[in-house]
Order: structure tokens, then sequence, then C-alpha cells
């Protein structure tokens, strides 16, 4: 079973949670906006997906599910179960592996450009990747790479894009999951209509989406693939 945590209704898995439908994998998802809480055991468990959110990781008064899941996993680390975390999902997983999250130099919002380390171009995650990604970004806080990880991708305004922790655990700063109806949902609920270059912005990053679909969601299908064979034979091709 893959555990996907889902930290707000407007940040569901998107093309992942359709990835692993069609890869016929048993997921649960566990809605963490509703209260859902953490399985005790983890013996059903084949990996664990934590998805993003408007929220930080140090707003633990605010939001008590954030503490509940730092001490998931970190027992799911110690098990050496798959981890892969997006954007909070990288944050959270960062600071369970013992690194700080703090705000980034400055917000990252809408399509931008990531370039593979050397030793993202050798990882097992980004096997069949470009050395260079167009992703989508929608962040304000960066983590820093967590002690004995590695780093795997980079940019210039954020240093720290993505990472290994251990063989098994992957966080991803930059959003691979999205579509249209995720753009239009995000726009709508967390940019300020009053606010036009929001607006304007809004706009773009859907016009953008047509632009780079065809070739970002054949990255984020690989991406798929490649973490799910760490959990086991994908029965569709990549």
């Amino acid at each position: 079973m893959v555990l996907i945590a889902q930290h707000a209704k407007e940040e569901p898995a998107g093309t992942l949670g359709q990835f692993l439908e069609q890869s016929k994998r048993e997921v649960k998802i566990i809605n963490l906006y509703k209260k859902d809480r953490f399985p005790d055991g983890l013996s059903d468990v084949e990996a664990v997906i934590a998805m993003g959110g408007p929220m930080n990781v140090y707003e633990e008064d605010r939001f008590p599910f954030l503490k509940a899941e730092d001490s998931f996993l970190k027992k799911v680390m110690n098990e050496n179960i798959p981890i892969l975390g997006i954007c909070l999902g990288a944050q959270l997983l960062a600071k369970a592996a013992g690194a700080k999250v703090k705000r980034a130099p400055r917000a990252e919002m809408g399509w931008a450009r990531v370039r593979l380390t050397k030793e993202g171009e050798k990882d097992q995650l980004c096997q069949g990747l470009d050395e260079t990604l167009e992703v989508f970004q929608w962040h304000e806080d960066s983590f820093e790479i967590p002690k004995g990880a590695v780093r795997l991708a980079e940019n210039d305004l954020c240093p720290n894009q993505a990472f290994r922790y251990r063989n098994n655990c992957y966080g991803l700063q930059f959003h691979v999951e999205i579509d249209a109806v995720l753009i239009t949902e995000w726009t709508k609920s967390y940019c300020q209509d009053s606010d036009s270059r929001l607006r304007v912005k809004a706009r773009d990053m859907l016009l953008d989406y047509y632009i780079h679909r065809e070739k970002f969601n054949r990255q984020a299908r690989r991406i798929y693939f490649n973490f799910s064979k760490l959990i086991g034979a994908c029965k569709i091709p990549a």
C-alpha cells in the first residue's frame, strides 16, 4: 500500500495519483486537513508520499498534524521504506532528517528551470531525464540539504531543489504533479483577486502549462516510474 499524506484540499496527488491508479497500486490517502491519522503500524506500507500545502513546517501550533507527520516520517525512514516529498512534503522530509527549513532568498511561483547536479544525473530517480528540467514552483520556504544527503537539482534562485537522503528518501522542492485543473484551483485559492499583477501571473501560468505540457508530463511520468521501481515492479510502461 502507498500512503499519500495530503495537507490541503487544494493540493491532491494530481498526475502522480493518476499514475499510481493506472499502475494498479493500492493507495490510501491520509487527509490531514480533515484530521485523518497516520497508521500505528507500517507492515502494509510500501511507500509514503508527502504532498504540498500552504502551511510552513514550523507552524505546528496552527497545524498539529505537522508534528505527527514529523514523527511518522522519522519512523518510516528507520524502516527503510521509500519516501517521496513534494514541496512542503520535501521540507517536512528534510526537517525529519535533521535539516533546517527557512525562508528562501526569494519566493518562486510559476514556471522555472532547474539543473540536475552531477550526482542527480547518476541518481536512479532522475534516470532518463534531461539535464535541465522545466518545472512548476510555488514556495516561499526552502530546505537545507540534510547531513549525509545528496543534492540532486539546483537553480540560481534557490540552490536546493531536490535531494536524496539515504538510498530511498527523496525531496523535490518543485511540483511534478500539477495539471491545468490544479493550476486553476491554486490560482483561485492562493492569489488575491485584488492584486492585478497576480491575476496576470495566474493567467500566464496556465497558458504556459499548455506550452510545456507535453515535455512536463513526460518528465513527471519518468520520475513516477523511477520512484515506483523503488517500491517494486511497475505494471505499466514508462
